[in-house]
């Protein structure tokens, strides 16, 4: 439902700009969103959908706030957001380089994105830092870790929960890899959603898990942003 209403949003941001350009005489060919548009209303349509998978969570109880406010007042909360950061990042690196070693093509369909984030960097990394996080946080882990972990399953919540994280980043048949090089590109993308599932669980606070997937995507982001300079 809440990728769903993504596209939703998405789609019915596209309509009202050609119908306003429209209005205004612009001939249809020339009515399509550029890069700049689109990308602005890719933050409008996530940051919707963000607020609607908020409103149908599962509310938080009085000892779930209290143990997430205490987790920041915990040293090692910071420690094990870094700890989260640097596994990702480097498991990432590593998965890349053993991928070039094996000669297996292994091309993420983010990738696509370094001329628009070198064309537009604060709307991206807008979009990459702050808002996609926060969607994808409050779906994949609030919601689908949540329920399960609160249901006394959290092996099983952790398990769906990045495989559900690797398959949106990265949709069999419409990514930019194929075969091995698509399964690779799973592995890293359902580790990072393990390992955001495990710095929430063991802090406590999903701001933790947002914290490090901001991180993790700005650091993503940066590398985008300097390959082409």
């Amino acid at each position: 439902m809440a990728i769903a209403a993504l596209l939703a949003f998405a789609l019915i941001g596209g309509v009202a700009w050609t119908f306003v350009l429209g209005l205004q005489g612009v001939p249809p060919d020339r009515a399509m969103p550029g890069p700049g548009a689109a990308i602005a209303l890719s933050l409008v349509a996530t940051g919707l959908a963000a607020v609607l998978v908020y409103a149908l969570r599962r509310p938080a109880s009085r000892a779930e706030r209290r143990a997430s406010l205490q987790a920041w007042r915990n040293p090692w909360t910071y420690s094990w957001v870094a700890l989260t950061v640097i596994a990702c990042v480097g498991f990432s690196a590593l998965v890349g380089l053993a991928a070039q070693s094996w000669q297996i093509e292994m091309r993420p369909s983010n990738a696509v994105l370094g001329e628009a984030i070198r064309n537009h960097p604060l709307l991206l990394l807008l979009f990459a830092a702050l808002i996609a996080p926060a969607y994808e946080e409050l779906l994949f882990r609030r919601v689908l870790f949540g329920r399960l972990w609160a249901a006394g399953r959290p092996g099983l919540g952790m398990a769906l929960s990045s495989l559900a994280f690797a398959l949106v980043h990265e949709p069999p048949g419409l990514g930019a890899s194929h075969g091995v090089g698509m399964l690779l590109l799973w592995v890293v993308y359902a580790f990072m959603g393990a390992a955001f599932a495990w710095v929430y669980r063991q802090t406590g606070s999903l701001w933790t898990a947002y914290a490090a997937h901001a991180l993790n995507n700005l650091i993503a982001g940066a590398a985008l942003l300097t390959a082409g300079a």
